[in-house]
């Protein structure tokens, strides 16, 4: 699971990604163990929850690089595509609204656009989170 964001930039909407992995690594009770992992230039902390192995990924690069530490991410730990969850801001959605899209372009947004070409494919499913227009 990939928070896209500008890691720089933490707390603003445009980072929602980010901070849904905290609270998620909140629930899980593993927020402690987050750890700066060189190999794919991001945070990364690992959660077991109901029988599945999650890697938990916070790229450290700007977002229109984000695919970079996703794509060296699922070489490590020898993910596909379709075993990738991207977790992203979307400008087009009301404030606080989520929509699970399975697949399909990037509909403008430029981490989801670099995961798809660092990982030369379109079959990650995403979690939109609405951040609306300002």
């Amino acid at each position: 699971v990939a928070g896209l964001g500008n890691y720089g930039l933490q707390g603003t909407r445009h980072s929602v990604g980010m901070v849904v992995l905290d609270r998620l690594t909140q629930q899980l009770a593993v927020a402690e163990g987050w750890r700066a992992d060189r190999r794919c230039c991001a945070d990364v902390a690992l959660a077991t929850t109901r029988g599945l192995d999650l890697v938990l990924l916070k790229p450290r690069r700007p977002m229109n690089l984000n695919g970079l530490s996703i794509a060296s991410a699922a070489k490590i730990y020898n993910l596909h595509p379709e075993d990738i969850y991207l977790v992203h801001d979307d400008l087009d959605k009301a404030l606080g609204k989520v929509v699970i899209k399975l697949g399909g372009s990037a509909r403008g947004h430029n981490g989801v656009r670099s995961c798809i070409s660092a990982l030369h494919s379109n079959e990650m499913t995403r979690l939109r989170v609405g951040i609306g227009r300002p």
